[in-house]
């Protein structure tokens, strides 16, 4: 059996989720992988939980509800104060050890760093260190013990696929792909006639938003996953380099929220005059990233009905690869870009690889 250990970094709601499937895979993974995980460490912002044997399953679950509750980890029983993530690497880190990011802050970049310098493995859902500075990246994916999946489409695998083709020496010639579930289902809305206020207001009562949603609704969580699909096909560009349009004019952005909310209706006959116009040349609006010619641009496109793009519906993502191997119709890959268990699944299934274990 191989025994591996584990620091996760992050107890909000997909790190709970990651735990609650690995207590669940548990017999699984024993029977079909010989592996057994096992978490030393669990941290959050201002706290962590510590065990080198490896802490159980209902102290796990005990801490997981009280996080649920409000509780920070420091306040649980088996809990204490920390601001050090890597001084919990250089603690709790044994001989194998993985470390999983489900965080969305750079807080965690001198962690995983002096992990892999330690020769540990780590596994990502945080798109943050990846799309900082270039030469971040280059240390982190450099190392080759680094796996990111979940950063562009959870446990969709936009990213091994991609390196799938770059390993065969494939030539990709562009990437176009739809990388927000929020905005999906936006643009599906207003293709069935919805005001673009309602459907907003609508997103955020489902929990697909960020608490304020002009963080979904400038494009920027797009650009970040366009970056990190650049900088995988090997471009050097920083985020400042990806042309981003937003869906909010600049004279909302800047607003508090309750009166930004308060003057969304303003836009919703700007967004139906534009899916009157997409609909009269047989188009529907998505709202695209798009990486061709070394550059990289995100932004609302009206799209055929034909195409892949076209037929997409709801909060699935989508990302199609035109390649030297497939020059008429792309690769198309599609399913569930967002929520939390798609998320801890692919940091899930990125730790089951590099414990060089699985299917």
């Amino acid at each position: 059996m191989k025994r591996i250990p584990l620091i996760i970094f992050g107890a909000g709601k997909v790190g709970r989720a990651l735990i609650r499937q690995l207590l669940e895979a548990t017999p699984l993974h024993a029977s079909r992988d010989e592996l057994a995980f096992r978490i030393v460490a669990w941290c959050d912002r201002t706290g962590a939980v510590v065990d080198e044997k490896g802490l159980g399953a209902e102290a796990l679950r005990a801490i997981g509800d009280a996080k649920a509750a409000g509780a920070a980890l420091a306040e649980t029983p088996l809990g204490y104060r920390q601001d050090d993530l890597a001084a919990i690497v250089d603690v709790a880190g044994k001989d194998g050890c993985i470390v999983a990011d489900v965080t969305a802050t750079d807080a965690t970049v001198p962690a995983l760093e002096l992990a892999l310098r330690r020769g540990y493995r780590a596994a990502t859902a945080n798109k943050v260190p990846l799309t900082g500075p270039q030469a971040v990246f280059d240390r982190l994916v450099g190392s080759r013990r680094f796996r990111y999946e979940s950063t562009v489409g959870s446990a969709v695998p936009v990213i091994e696929t991609l390196r799938g083709l770059l390993r065969a020496a494939d030539r990709v010639d562009a990437i176009r792909g739809a990388l927000s579930g929020t905005l999906g289902f936006i643009c599906t809305g207003l293709q069935a006639g919805q005001p673009f206020s309602a459907l907003v207001t609508e997103a955020m009562r489902r929990g697909y938003t960020e608490p304020d949603p002009r963080t979904d609704l400038g494009g920027m969580d797009v650009a970040r996953k366009a970056l990190i699909l650049a900088r995988t096909l090997g471009w050097r560009l920083e985020i400042g380099d990806v042309a981003v349009n937003s869906l909010i004019p600049t004279e909302l952005a800047a607003l508090p929220p309750a009166d930004f909310l308060a003057r969304l209706p303003e836009l919703d006959a700007a967004f139906a005059a534009q899916v009157t116009a997409a609909v009269g040349e047989g188009k529907v609006l998505r709202y695209v990233a798009e990486l061709r010619d070394g550059r990289a641009a995100v932004g609302m496109q009206a799209v055929s009905i034909e195409t892949a793009l076209g037929r997409l519906r709801g909060n699935d993502n989508l990302v199609a690869y035109h390649t030297r191997t497939y020059p008429d119709e792309p690769l198309v890959l599609q399913g569930r870009g967002a929520g939390v268990d798609a998320a801890a699944a692919g940091v899930h299934a990125d730790m089951v690889a590099l414990a060089g274990c699985g299917l």
